[in-house]
């Protein structure tokens, strides 16, 4: 993306443009028919341990350390399976990639999202999200800790970021100011947590479903103090 853009927009991944709380509900429905509820209840375990060590959910790390406690059990291959040839485009919000064309009349857009370095670029492959911003993808263990970073691949005189968590809103905010516009959208268990929902001040826009943003006048957002 040759030179200074005017404005860039960037698109969360995980219950902003795709329900990933329902790719999580099919991996517990599948542990449950083909392992068994001990199965499931110890995968998921494992899976928030790690989330809180490392910061990010992580599947695939998840999958390995669910297999260092039985490493010679054979159900393992088939979880993973599962996970790599999951067809995330059937997940996909109604009105994602409307929302990321929108944005793209007016400015460059770009996936910035947290997760690891094998399955999370994978989710954003197969769910069509990659080519739908044309590659630009930025994948990081902590996206609010990497905006220098973001500015140096993608330099602008303006960013809008669209996310289903206030906790990153805010702290991106923090940082870059009136340079950016924050979009806070309420799908998933996060943006619906009261709690969360108390505890951050409000971004500037808030939209109820992400298909709601192709209806906004985005050179508006541009700027916006």
């Amino acid at each position: 993306m040759p030179g200074q853009q005017d404005t860039v927009f960037l698109f969360d991944v995980d219950n902003t443009l795709l329900n990933n709380d329902a790719v999580q509900e099919d991996l517990s429905a599948h542990l449950d028919g083909e392992f068994g509820r001990p199965a499931r209840e110890r995968y998921w375990k494992i899976f928030e341990s790690l989330r809180s060590e490392l910061g990010y959910a992580d599947y695939l790390g998840a999958l390995q350390r669910y297999r260092s406690e039985d490493p010679d059990d054979p159900q393992l291959l088939r979880m993973s399976t599962f996970l790599i040839d999951y067809p995330f485009e059937s997940r996909l919000y109604p009105g994602a990639l409307s929302a990321i064309s929108h944005c793209r009349r007016v400015g460059p857009t770009a996936i910035l999202s947290d997760g690891d370095v094998v399955f999370q670029p994978r989710k954003v492959i197969r769910s069509g999200l990659w080519d739908a911003v044309e590659g630009r993808v930025m994948i990081y263990l902590h996206k609010e800790q990497m905006l220098d970073a973001v500015a140096r691949h993608y330099p602008a005189k303006h960013y809008v970021m669209v996310d289903d968590k206030l906790r990153l809103l805010d702290a991106m905010k923090k940082i870059w100011g009136a340079r950016l516009t924050t979009i806070f959208v309420r799908q998933g268990h996060y943006a619906l947590d009261l709690a969360s929902l108390s505890a951050y001040p409000a971004a500037d826009i808030t939209l109820a479903k992400i298909a709601d943003l192709a209806t906004l006048p985005v050179a508006n957002l541009c700027g916006r103090k």
